[in-house]
């Protein structure tokens, strides 16, 4: 199948005959695979091609002004149409393209056009949540305060067997959090080589000509599982949706900084990704201080922050991250991590202590930063939908404005670390919290009238 949007975007999914692909167009072999082969011609292999795309510097000038609450363009997004427009392949690059399919019999396409609604969860490496399953959760936990009981869309196929505990707490603190706001749950199975097939799904979305105004996450990779070039492209991606008003909302991830023994006797900080992309609001965890009272906020030891290895440090954050790097007198060794890339996360929320209803049985103690994402975009969904009653448009790409609040209406986390390498110089500590932004909470969790308060202004 392949999903062709409004304009000239050509992004393919392909079931393509295996006697289809002769034995000389197999330029090379992945390390950590064999070949053993041809395979029975009566397989089918899944293909999709993402074409080249122009103006990507003129894309991300584009995101920057609209998303700069300083910039007379802020809020002025682009359609679908004008995203197209901009970016697409070159006439060339479609022809070479589809003359090569054409030469090998694949002709068929799927145009896909949806319309709107306000918020969504993702899933991937075969998560599905149950209805079922969030009607009891809302029966138990929701009785004090208006809720819907009920997705009002699955993109993609469910599969059959038992929900999967991270699809069910995705959709169940989502649609709480952002009581009443209908959601869509978008769904894809399979892999980019073994790990979440986020292209694929990004390609999907960029086709759609009306889609959630915010996406929460709760997926991530190790960036240096993946190559530069595959991580370009997606963000190429996410900016298309910020210039389109979409937020998304990413896992920082439950690791901490991370640990990578790239050789025995070194190790430093592994970043993940998508959480490092410059382009999405990465969220992290905090547990309360006395785990069984409802008290003030410390770290979650377990929740991820730190620096890229392959994206530079975006204006928008450059000024709270030196902050934090030159008061802080307890940081790691420099050779742990990359004190000029991209730092996360953003924000943070409660990441400890979760009840889930998988399979119709309630579950107690889940925790991670797979929790505390789909609660903050539940929030910005409800601040997105104050701000349509009052004419104004989405939230968008939400980071350049956040980081231009300073903290406002959020409330500051300065206690607590989170772990890392275990070894003899940092000894399973990676970064501390330190009053306004750091690598472990961001800027701090969302005290919602406040935050209301700040993003309803304009």
């Amino acid at each position: 199948m392949c999903y062709r949007g409004l304009a000239v975007f050509w992004i393919c999914v392909y079931l393509v005959r295996a006697d289809r692909l002769e034995t000389d167009q197999i330029l090379s072999v992945q390390e950590g695979w064999i070949h053993e082969g041809r395979v029975s011609p009566l397989e089918e292999v899944e293909l999709t091609f993402a074409l080249k795309q122009q103006n990507i510097e003129r894309l991300k000038e584009q995101l920057e002004l609209v998303s700069d609450p300083d910039s007379q363009q802020y809020g002025k997004f682009l359609s679908l149409e004008e995203v197209s427009s901009l970016v697409g392949p070159s006439p060339l690059t479609e022809k070479v393209v589809q003359n090569w399919l054409q030469s090998h019999g694949v002709t068929s396409c799927l145009t896909v056009l949806t319309r709107d609604f306000l918020q969504c969860s993702m899933s991937f490496l075969e998560q599905f949540y149950h209805p079922a399953d969030l009607a009891e959760f809302m029966s138990l936990f929701a009785r004090g305060f208006q809720h819907l009981t009920e997705v009002e869309r699955v993109v993609g196929t469910q599969g059959g067997g038992k929900a999967g505990l991270e699809a069910s707490l995705d959709v169940e603190y989502i649609m709480s959090t952002g009581a009443n706001i209908s959601t869509w749950v978008f769904t894809n199975p399979g892999r980019h080589e073994t790990q979440e097939p986020f292209l694929q799904w990004m390609l999907l979305l960029s086709n759609m000509s009306s889609v959630p105004w915010v996406h929460t996450i709760s997926y991530g990779d190790d960036e240096d599982s993946l190559s530069s070039a595959y991580m370009n492209r997606i963000n190429n991606e996410f900016m298309k949706a910020g210039v389109r008003g979409i937020s998304m909302l990413f896992a920082s991830g439950d690791s901490g900084a991370g640990c990578w023994h790239k050789t025995k006797e070194e190790n430093v900080f592994r970043p993940s990704f998508p959480a490092s992309s410059p382009y999405v609001t990465t969220v992290g965890g905090t547990s309360f201080k006395n785990p069984f009272k409802v008290t003030y906020e410390v770290t979650d030891y377990i929740s991820g922050g730190g620096f890229s290895n392959v994206f530079p440090m975006p204006d928008y954050q450059v000024s709270a991250v030196k902050a934090f790097l030159k008061g802080k007198p307890s940081l790691p060794p420099q050779s742990y991590f990359n004190s000029s890339g991209r730092a996360y996360p953003d924000l943070a929320a409660l990441s400890d202590n979760y009840w889930v209803v998988t399979n119709l049985v309630p579950i107690p103690w889940v925790s991670g930063t797979s929790a505390s994402t789909p609660v903050v975009g539940g929030i910005l969904s409800l601040i997105n939908d104050q701000r349509f009653l009052k004419g104004l448009p989405s939230l968008g790409f939400l980071n350049p404005r956040l980081y231009k609040l300073q903290g406002t209406g959020l409330y500051d986390v300065t206690e607590g670390c989170h772990l890392s390498c275990l070894d003899d110089q940092v000894q399973g500590q990676g970064f501390c919290a330190a009053p306004s932004w750091d690598p472990v909470t961001g800027w701090g969790t969302p005290n919602y009238p406040a935050l209301l308060a700040e993003l309803v202004k304009g």
